[in-house]
């Protein structure tokens, strides 16, 4: 029970993330190494969507 009261919630926010406001609910494809292809893509779109944020904030944090 104490494991559970430490565990991390960042990885429940990020797939809540990209269901919300990418609109994924279902994979388009069929296998599980399509799956895999697919996830990765999605996630990796979130995290250079991520990323292009940060840098955003760092530009204008320099810049200010």
């Amino acid at each position: 029970m104490a494991h559970r009261k430490r565990r991390c919630w960042d990885v429940e926010t990020v797939f809540g993330n990209i269901k919300q406001n990418t609109g994924f609910k279902r994979f388009m494809h069929r296998g599980m190494d399509k799956v895999i292809t697919e996830i990765g893509l999605i996630t990796m779109a979130h995290n250079l969507k991520e990323f292009s944020i940060g840098t955003v904030k760092a530009i204008l944090v320099f810049f200010i």
